[in-house]
């Protein structure tokens, strides 16, 4: 089964903006083993306030046809209302998206279901913007009761207010359990929204794939910088062609064992990423402290906050003796560190 590759702008912004991007997509990607599943694209985008741009609505269909027409990329959109659904089984549009947004609402599912039912149509299903399994679950069965003959699942991270690197939380072991529940399906993983950020999106592919997932769903702009939404999570189309090329979509490894030690090994360089982004923003923050202390002639070690930095670590290592003496060394250099920046400044 080949990949599953989905690409296109976060958002529909112009006729020149569609184009441009499609036009790069069929160029780079014409010499590539690698085939555009779908062109996607916002149409009509959920934002979280009023006056963020939320897409050119029902006037880009017509270029989206012409893309269609002219490269024979498939199209794919996102849709909320059955009015939406309307419009684009009305323009010959036969594949598109549920969002997170949109998954969290079972009554507008429900709609979104009813209204395609007898309908050759394809639907994706992303995640819910919450963590909740049976939703995801519920939402694609109210798909398969409707007689929808391909259902794809989606998993584009989750809100989680502990998340602080990703902009979305992967959760892997809910688009795990999914797969265990329903095998036939197929799985892709968006990389772009559980990043926010393109410099992330290559690590969390490789992952996505190593855990057997059917594809990817990457936003893709031809001028990323200038995008209306999302500018920071989108790369351009000869970034896609190059991610593709680096990415093990397959793997060539001969044993079992040595399949499992590269997941494995993936997860640790996506842990140790996160890591280091998040020492780099508590070093920025002991900064900040040490201005606060200066302008206020305080003193630079305050024993009683350092004991409450201790115990939070120290809570985890009750169990794991090794560990307990690595926290150790580690918050013993982090406290000499924090001074010596404090001191310094």
């Amino acid at each position: 089964m080949q990949p599953i590759i989905i690409a296109g702008p976060c958002s529909a912004e112009s006729e020149e903006q569609l184009y441009c991007t499609a036009q790069q997509l069929y160029d780079h990607l014409l010499l590539s083993s690698h085939k555009l599943s779908y062109f996607r694209t916002g149409i009509w985008k959920p934002r979280s306030r009023p006056k963020e741009f939320q897409g050119a609505g029902k006037a880009a269909l017509p270029w989206l046809n012409k893309i269609n027409r002219d490269f024979g990329f498939p199209i794919c959109v996102e849709v909320a209302s059955p009015e939406h659904l309307h419009d684009c089984l009305e323009a010959g549009i036969k594949t598109v998206w549920i969002g997170s947004r949109t998954a969290v609402n079972p009554f507008v599912v429900q709609e979104l279901a009813d209204t395609v039912k007898g309908e050759e149509i394809t639907v994706l299903v992303k995640n819910p913007i919450v963590p909740d399994l049976k939703l995801w679950i519920g939402n694609i069965e109210r798909f398969l009761n409707a007689s929808v003959k391909e259902v794809i699942a989606i998993h584009r991270g989750f809100s989680e207010k502990n998340e602080r690197v990703y902009r979305y939380h992967p959760m892997w072991d809910i688009p795990i359990e999914l797969k265990v529940h329903y095998p036939d399906i197929p799985i892709i993983c968006d990389p772009s929204h559980i990043s926010g950020n393109k410099k992330h999106i290559a690590q969390i592919s490789q992952i996505a794939l190593d855990y057997g997932f059917n594809g990817l769903m990457i936003e893709t702009h031809y001028r990323p910088k200038e995008a209306l939404s999302d500018a920071r999570q989108q790369i351009t189309p000869i970034e896609l062609t190059h991610l593709l090329a680096h990415l093990s979509f397959k793997s060539t490894l001969t044993s079992p064992a040595e399949n499992e030690l590269r997941k494995q090994r993936n997860l640790i360089e996506n842990i140790d990423t996160q890591i280091s982004e998040l020492l780099h923003q508590r070093m920025n923050v002991v900064d900040i402290i040490a201005q606060i202390k200066i302008k206020n002639n305080l003193p630079v070690v305050q024993p009683k906050q350092w004991n409450k930095v201790v115990q939070t670590y120290t809570d985890q290592t009750e169990n794991d003796i090794k560990y307990k003496d690595f926290i150790q060394k580690y918050l013993e250099l982090l406290h000499q560190s924090s001074i010596e920046r404090q001191r310094n400044d």
